[in-house]
């Protein structure tokens, strides 16, 4: 499909998170659109945007409303347009939190999802992208076994509530009818704005910096953690608004190959600390009580960064060093990213 002279107008649900924001002032700073409706929950002036993002989100392309996509009535009113109707449809807005019950994943996702996929279909939008997740593949396998990145066609075995949901959803949008639909799954995103991928592993590296231990981590060095830096992700995602093929499921990742070793590598010279993996043996024995495990592993944490903070006249930050457990299982998030390669016909 080729890209047209005449400016999109898009709607982008859950647009004042992480990636949301982002894409916002990506599509603002390069002219691509025409109209940008930002759906969300927390209006943009308690959102904690920077400088930059503020400034996008001020321009008159932008439109904010503030829904609560689980009500039906709500997601009518975000599609809802007084002249034409939306081009591309993000669908950015599910319950992020990990450690979340159930209910509260079956409503926040599926439900939700399912609110604004069926709600695309009947408006005919052109193009409707979901946004999945990477962790659909529970390898536990060493390096010595080989690992390789998988596929859009691996077997899926999520390893997180949040991604046996996202499955449910991807699932579900088969079943629409009239849905021209684009599945992405995304690497460790991160970047300006980012709380819950890379930055509690920074935040944990200035805890140790604060306390002056060596910082120890479960696993080995070769725990692969793949990633992709937010800005091209906002490339990759409207690249593929035009060349993507509809139905079908794209990953999106770096050529960094990255793993545990090179993330701690990188918040050791940043803090000027020491640091060292427990190795396979011990978290293994760990494992059988993992729960009691990552709760002494977060009051280690959470005690200095209050300190830390307190020190330095810090009342409030969204940010912290918590991480939930699902997050510390010998899963490798390692993905293959040349489907989306081979729809790239120009240079981003």
């Amino acid at each position: 499909m080729a890209e047209p002279t005449k400016r999109a107008c898009v709607l982008i649900l859950g647009g004042t998170g992480f990636i949301g924001r982002n894409l916002v002032h990506y599509l603002v700073q390069n002219e691509l659109v025409s109209k940008v409706r930002v759906v969300d929950k927390v209006p943009p002036l308690m959102a904690w945007l920077n400088a930059n993002h503020t400034a996008s989100f001020a321009s008159p392309l932008v439109e904010f409303k503030q829904c609560n996509l689980i009500n039906p009535g709500s997601v009518d009113a975000a599609f809802a347009l007084d002249d034409g109707q939306f081009d591309y449809v993000f669908n950015l807005a599910a319950e992020t939190k990990y450690g979340q019950t159930e209910p509260v994943y079956k409503e926040g996702i599926i439900r939700l999802s399912h609110n604004c996929s069926t709600t695309a279909a009947s408006h005919k939008v052109k193009l409707y992208m979901e946004f999945s997740t990477g962790q659909m593949y529970s390898s536990e396998k060493t390096e010595e076994e080989d690992t390789k990145p998988v596929t859009e066609e691996t077997k899926c075995e999520p390893w997180t509530q949040m991604a046996k949901h996202k499955l449910e959803v991807e699932r579900d949008l088969e079943n629409i009818p009239d849905l021209e639909y684009i599945i992405v799954r995304p690497a460790v995103v991160y970047g300006i704005g980012d709380r819950n991928s890379i930055t509690p592993r920074l935040t944990i590296g200035a805890i140790y910096k604060y306390i002056n231990e060596k910082m120890k981590m479960l696993w080995t060095k070769d725990l692969k953690m793949n990633t992709v830096h937010v800005d091209d992700l906002c490339r990759a995602i409207w690249h593929l608004c035009y060349h993507g093929k509809r139905g079908e499921i794209y990953n999106i990742v770096d050529k960094g190959d990255t793993d545990q070793g090179k993330i701690s590598r990188l918040v050791s010279e940043i803090f000027d600390i020491n640091f060292d993996f427990v190795g396979s043996l011990m978290s293994n024995m760990a494992k059988i009580n993992m729960q009691h495990v990552v709760e002494d592993i977060n009051d280690k944490h959470m005690a200095p960064w209050a300190d830390a903070c307190h020190r330095d006249g810090i009342a409030s930050t969204p940010l912290n060093p918590f991480i939930d457990q699902e997050l510390l299982y010998n899963k490798h998030l390692y993905l293959d990213g040349s489907k989306l390669e081979l729809s790239c016909t120009f240079q981003f």
